[in-house]
């Protein structure tokens, strides 16, 4: 699909307006524990394209398809990874979105020498899933929810070597600020540009709020378009169901202050449902986009302070940085964090 919004987005002249939380609407309608809820793409599409064309009438141009978990790893037996993807393409269409994200989550597995999966095997489950969204007929892959650094770096190298769609990429933060391994909002920010993102940013994580600072952070670094998709605040347990207690006014209400400052591209996770997405529409309509995209001699600079650090971060960016293409990043990354 030729849509000329989605140039002027990753120009930075125009909102991209996301959906919202899929796994909450799905466990409004059912969806028991341990069940795989990508595969009711095949199972139960009538659903997943009821809760898609929500969102698309609450005003949301681009709808998140229903893949997160869709990898080889996680699907064993239960599907192909082209089949989930190309009827959770459909799905969206079916639903008149019209901006397709294929979603692509982490693998469920940490990489080498956090865990036993090597960069090369991540790098290969991600490159299915590409190809596999390229061939659905995605028009963009958001990687999201990504809480490894080098993971998130894997998946953009997959997609780009993969499949000639934008990728969008998004990081999911700590209370204090850093991913589960310790990499700043920045350092994330300048890795993912770097490695190839043509929009970045944070998901899930916390509400709008909390997220404040991480997107400020990115900010300062990014080239790009900068994303942000938060929680409806953070979940309680009440009667041992989860509930989301913040508003969809208050939820726009906190993330307003983060579009003043230059992001242009924002949703909802976990929590979020159509009432937020049409909340977020009403405060982008009139409104105009204000990005403010880092100059890139600057992006450098801060990128050869990362590496000084000396700490994995800064071995990561400084591989991409010494990286003339994609095919030497990959084999530099594939030797450092391949299990021997």
């Amino acid at each position: 699909m030729n849509d000329g919004l989605i140039n002027e987005v990753l120009a930075g002249t125009s909102f991209a307006l996301f959906d919202g939380a899929m796994g909450t609407m799905l466990v409004r309608e059912g969806l028991g524990a341990g069940e795989l809820p990508e595969l009711l793409c095949l199972e139960n599409p009538q659903l997943v394209t009821k809760i898609h064309r929500s969102y698309v009438e609450a005003g949301s141009q681009f709808v998140t398809t229903n893949t997160f978990g869709a990898n080889r790893r996680k699907l064993g037996d239960g599907a192909l990874v082209e089949q989930v993807f190309a009827a959770a393409v459909r799905c969206a269409r079916d639903a008149g979105a019209r901006i397709v994200a294929a979603d692509i989550g982490p693998s469920g597995a940490l990489i080498f020498p956090m865990g036993e999966l090597s960069f090369t095997e991540a790098y290969d489950l991600f490159a299915e899933q590409a190809r596999a969204a390229q061939a659905a007929g995605a028009d963009v892959v958001i990687i999201e929810t990504m809480a490894d650094v080098l993971e998130a770096v894997a998946a953009v190298l997959a997609v780009k070597d993969n499949c000639n769609l934008p990728v969008f990429a998004t990081m999911t933060f700590l209370a204090s600020g850093r991913t589960f391994l310790g990499t700043t909002p920045s350092n994330a920010a300048l890795a993912l540009g770097l490695a190839g993102a043509d929009a970045l940013g944070v998901n899930c994580s916390a509400g709008p709020a909390d997220l404040k600072p991480v997107v400020l952070d990115m900010l300062r670094v990014a080239s790009c378009p900068v994303i942000v998709q938060a929680n409806a605040g953070l979940p309680q347990v009440v009667d041992g169901q989860t509930i989301y207690t913040l508003s969809p006014e208050d939820y726009v209400r906190e993330v307003e202050p983060m579009i003043e400052a230059g992001a242009t591209v924002v949703g909802g996770c976990c929590g979020t449902d159509p009432r937020y997405v049409q909340a977020l529409s009403q405060l982008l309509d009139g409104r105009r986009a204000r990005a403010s995209f880092a100059d890139p001699a600057r992006v450098q600079e801060f990128a050869r302070c990362a590496v000084e650090m000396e700490d994995r971060d800064g071995e990561i960016i400084g591989m991409i940085l010494d990286a003339e293409n994609n095919a030497e990043l990959k084999a530099a990354l594939a030797e450092e964090y391949d299990e021997d």
